[in-house]
């Protein structure tokens, strides 16, 4: 049985199954990991069960591949506890080596070579087109096309994307401004 964890003391190298479990039967993304995975086990058991487990996976991945509109192989390896929240248009290379507990949006690409750490949330339409590592937490925004590396804790936005400091990091002035004396010296 696949432990829970809760999310607050959720660590890095473990994975969240209960992300992954169906909730009800017309749950397309979590359908088609279903079936990736269950093909998977049937080739690495082999013999006849293997390979009846092999053939039920590959009907299902058909099937849910269509309606969710992804292409995403089946030999792709990833970690336990992947969200694919709107599964439409998501395109992953075979190559792409992904950590535990990711989420990932629609019409998301991303190119072979690519490591993706643990916990690494990717936006809607964002693009990773070149082999980069990506770190432990870091975020991807929505449509940010992604041509380096970036760090754990980082957000990377825009077109090309601009890496941004974990928010611990950010120098944020907050003092008070006020108005009238900006406008004195200016005149």
């Amino acid at each position: 049985m696949r432990s829970q964890i809760p999310t607050s003391t959720m660590l890095a190298t473990e994975p969240d199954w209960t992300r992954e479990e169906l909730r009800r039967w017309w749950d397309p993304s979590r359908q088609l990991l279903k079936s990736i995975r269950q093909y998977q086990k049937g080739q690495s058991r082999g013999g006849a069960i293997g390979a009846t487990l092999k053939a039920i996976g590959l009907l299902q991945y058909r099937f849910w591949s269509v309606v969710s509109g992804a292409e995403i192989p089946l030999n792709w390896k990833f970690s336990g506890g992947l969200r694919l929240l709107h599964p439409n248009g998501i395109i992953i290379d075979p190559r792409v080596s992904i950590g535990p507990n990711c989420m990932i949006f629609q019409q998301v690409t991303i190119v072979g070579g690519v490591k993706i750490g643990a916990r690494v949330d990717i936006g809607a339409g964002a693009k990773i087109v070149r082999p980069v590592t990506i770190g432990d937490g870091a975020k991807i925004g929505a449509n940010a096309v992604v041509l380096c590396d970036v760090p754990a804790g980082a957000t990377a936005v825009g077109v090309p994307a601009k890496i941004l400091p974990p928010k611990s990091q950010r120098v944020i002035d907050k003092a008070p401004v006020d108005r009238l004396t900006v406008m004195e010296k200016s005149l």
